[in-house]
């Protein structure tokens, strides 16, 4: 009996205290808490600087491209021949850019 009075007298205090732990608990754990909120930033933010080095590459293959269909440029395809066939004219001193 005495257990049944006192949680009816103290019935606001308890339902107010278990809101508070719930709400709170879910504000920082769970699919939609705090800390998932920063994970799933820090994956975005992956993910673009993913995104904008794939765009770099792909614009310097674009680039490549152009140089060798439209009009071709005779001083890239000697570059490429340099690099591919180690090719140098008679004493001359090739050096590799890797």
């Amino acid at each position: 009996m005495r257990i049944v009075e006192i949680l009816r007298k103290n019935y606001f205090l308890l339902i107010s205290t278990f809101f508070f732990v719930y709400i709170t608990f879910n504000l920082l754990d769970g699919e939609r808490g705090l800390f998932s909120y920063f994970e799933k930033k820090e994956i975005q933010n992956q993910l673009i600087q993913k995104k904008n080095n794939l765009i770099a590459e792909l614009d310097e293959v674009e680039k490549k491209i152009i140089l060798l269909t439209d009009k071709i440029d005779l001083d890239y395809l000697e570059i490429l021949y340099r690099e591919k066939f180690f090719y140098g004219k008679p004493n001359e001193k090739v050096y590799l850019n890797r």
